[in-house]
């Protein structure tokens, strides 16, 4: 079975992108203080060069959840496997994703956080997947919208390949 990589955005429209999102999401804030929240493993590479780009005081915390396995579509069951260590209440949160697809994973980490009581949830994902959306659910900054295709590179994988690739490419099977 062959693979192909047809490109979707190179290494500079990321960077533009990646640019604008962090510019408004400054502005958003402000000096009061933000913890960014990335989603293992897709978001690591995104959320690298989202931080470096935003200029307010920001922390980082890790959260890893799995409903993909090894396979292209999703389980439609979300499994939370590393939790956060810090109190997020009455504390600004932005969970960064690396795409949104189903909107079942966001869904239940919304849910999640909700519990732990912070003043603010935002969204921010490099891809907002539209055409398999089974969750409605705000996304407050998007970087590129698609509607279809199993998308990888910039940290975005296929069994865990492809997510050193400086772009992001759709693979057609």
């Amino acid at each position: 079975m062959t693979q192909e990589l047809v490109p979707v955005l190179s290494q500079a429209d990321i960077h533009e992108r990646v640019k604008g999102l962090a510019e408004r999401i400054s502005d958003d804030y402000g000096p009061t203080g933000l913890i960014i929240l990335g989603v293992l493993k897709g978001a690591f590479v995104f959320l690298a060069d989202l931080v470096r780009e935003i200029s307010i005081p920001v922390r980082i915390e890790f959260i890893q959840v799995a409903s993909y396995g090894a396979g292209m579509e999703t389980s439609g069951e979300v499994k939370l496997i590393k939790g956060l260590e810090i109190n997020l209440e009455n504390r600004h949160v932005l969970v960064v994703e690396d795409i949104i697809d189903s909107g079942l994973t966001i869904a239940y980490l919304l849910d999640h956080l909700e519990k732990m009581r912070p003043k603010s949830v935002r969204v921010c994902t490099l891809i907002d997947k539209k055409g398999r959306r089974e969750v409605d659910i705000p996304i407050d900054y998007v970087g590129h919208s698609v509607d279809s295709g199993f998308l990888v590179g910039y940290g975005l994988d296929y069994n865990e390949k492809y997510r050193g690739l400086p772009g992001v490419y759709h693979l057609k099977q």
